[in-house]
């Protein structure tokens, strides 16, 4: 399928946001990003509205539009009876008049198709040969039938929507014309795609206020003297039905808009046997002035209700019906085939999720699926990660954090901001003489050590490395490191027993100081001697002198 919703990957912050909302789970989650599984996605724009970091982006058509109108075509605008919810107080006669500033020929309402359509699905009701006729206006429900459930493809009416017999009305009356369709709904886009020979181009409500604004044109209301108009109502919930006449009492006729209903009442038809009824069915809650992508998005059912139904006349509007054929449509099957584990394959994945137990099964959601076991059914798909299971991790990093805690042979105290003792391990415990670690809880660490380093960290920022400290009332020897973390306030300090290391420092510098007083007296003795033997040689070699000279001088005497 081609791109009609683009990931912003930097964008994409790893919440599983999309994930949640998504209603059917087309959203896959690898290398710490979402990805949009465009053969599953139903262009509902769920994701789009509920993305906290606006990391989906619409495609943009708006340039295919321009190019038309510069290549000089006669480019006529079907723009859906929703406009009067997104474009308030202006009419058709003041949308005319903006879109044509901006180079259209013509504007009408796509309503003029929604008559041609709701007069077949009268048709369709008169002839009484389906047992439940569902609506085809939504092609994002279309698709979901499409796509998820094809057991209820025979009873999707096999007509075309109003954008596409609108279209088609206007390629009839205009020779030669290019089309382009402006509405509130992403799906709309696949669907001019696939009748790309009738649609020329489709805008968004949300494109159209962005080029009129680069623009500078300003919708303003215009006289109208417009007595029809029935159709008008086709984009509120039950709007269908309350524009078809709904003769026939053999069927009975049922509104359901929002996806969730919309697949409550599509399972509960493929579980029962479905009796004579006629569902009008819309994606979107409030239906097409609910729409993903209304003019700025914005949401005020009660005001855009009251809008439409009040711009709403009684009377049809003069068409000329199309020949069956010209207006039906099949609906083909497009599921892909999906593979799915057997019971030992998940079974192992749910264990290494942590999920040895069904208590171990929290279905919480927070990976956006709504079971464990479907999340593991995706992990075997390759749509998911085994990480994106939040209880699972936070259980993991505590076990952990319990683990280097229980297991550190360093003492570990983390504090609050108030010098509180919030955790100790069994090393610190026995390091300070403390039975349990309930009778330091909640105190101050003043209560067991200086607290001066803990407030200097506290005040500077800067953290405390191995500063040897003597605790005089556990007669133990410490290197004490603190560290700040800024964010949450908190204080960890590690100590380290240095205790037999530094006696057996001491008992070395000891033994260095004997030593030295040892050797300074062999010294002192040895210089005594010297000096004694020095003075006997200095004796013994005067009284030799003398001898010699004595001998000497006798001998030169003789």
């Amino acid at each position: 399928m081609t791109e009609y919703i683009r990931l912003k990957e930097a964008n994409c912050k790893n919440c599983y946001k999309c994930i949640r909302h998504c209603p059917v789970k087309s959203i896959s989650f690898s290398e710490n990003q979402a990805h949009i599984i465009s053969n599953e996605c139903i262009l509902c724009g769920q994701c789009f509205l509920v993305c906290p970091q606006n990391a989906k982006v619409i495609r943009d058509d708006s340039k295919k539009a321009k190019a038309l109108i510069s290549d000089g075509e006669k480019v006529v605008v079907s723009l859906a009876p929703s406009f009067v919810a997104s474009f308030p107080n202006v009419g058709i006669k003041g949308m005319e008049n903006a879109l044509k500033k901006l180079g259209f020929f013509a504007v009408e309402e796509t309503a003029l198709g929604a008559t041609i359509v709701k007069n077949q699905y009268d048709a369709l009701v008169e002839k009484g040969e389906s047992e439940v006729i569902i609506s085809s206006c939504c092609p994002t429900v279309n698709l979901m039938i499409q796509k998820h459930f094809p057991d209820v493809l025979p009873y999707l009416a096999p007509v075309i929507s109003p954008m596409v017999a609108h279209c088609l009305d206007i390629k009839h009356r205009y020779i030669g014309a290019k089309t382009v369709f402006i509405g509130p709904c992403i799906s709309k886009k696949v669907e001019g795609d696939d009748f790309s020979e009738d649609v020329d181009c489709v805008l968004t409500f949300e494109e159209l206020s962005s080029w009129l604004r680069a623009e500078g044109v300003e919708p303003v209301p215009a006289k109208e003297e417009q007595d029809f108009g029935r159709a008008r109502i086709f984009p509120t919930a039950g709007g269908i039905l309350k524009s078809m006449f709904c003769n026939s009492e053999d069927y009975s006729y049922i509104s359901v808009d929002g996806l969730e209903n919309c697949i409550s009442a599509l399972r509960d038809l493929t579980a029962s046997s479905p009796s004579k009824c006629f569902i009008e069915m819309s994606a979107c809650a409030g239906s097409c002035i609910g729409g993903p992508v209304a003019a700025g998005t914005r949401r005020a059912p009660l005001k855009d209700y009251i809008s439409v139904e009040r711009y709403t006349k009684t009377e049809d509007f003069p068409v000329d019906m199309p020949s069956e054929k010209e207006i039906s449509r099949d609906f083909g099957s497009l599921v892909e085939s999906q593979t799915y584990p057997n019971e030992l394959q998940l079974d192992e994945i749910l264990r290494k999720m942590g999920k040895r137990l069904p208590s171990d099964e929290l279905n919480c959601g927070s990976c956006g699926y709504n079971s464990c076991r479907e999340k593991a059914i995706a992990v075997f798909q390759g749509k998911a990660d085994l990480s994106m299971c939040t209880p699972f991790l936070r259980d993991k990093a505590e076990t952990f954090s319990n683990n280097i805690l229980k297991n550190s042979p360093n003492g570990i105290i983390a504090l609050g901001d108030k010098l509180d003792v919030q955790q100790i391990n069994t090393s610190a415990l026995n390091l300070l003489n403390i039975k349990q670690a309930s009778d330091i809880i909640g105190a101050n660490v003043a209560c067991i050590l200086d607290p001066l380093s803990f407030t200097e960290v506290l005040r500077t920022g800067r953290p405390l490395r191995n500063k040897r400290v003597y605790l005089a009332e556990y007669r133990k020897y410490v290197e004490q490191s603190i560290d700040l973390d800024s964010e949450y306030r908190m204080l960890l300090c590690i100590l380290r027993d240095v205790t037999e290391e530094e006696t057996e420092r001491q008992k070395k510098e000891e033994i260095s100081l004997k030593t030295i007083d040892i050797a300074d007296k062999v010294i002192k003795k040895q210089m005594r001697v010297v000096q004694d033997i020095a003075s006997l040689l200095g004796e013994t070699t005067a009284e030799t002198k003398v001898a010699l000279t004595k001998l000497k001088e006798s001998l030169e005497d003789e």
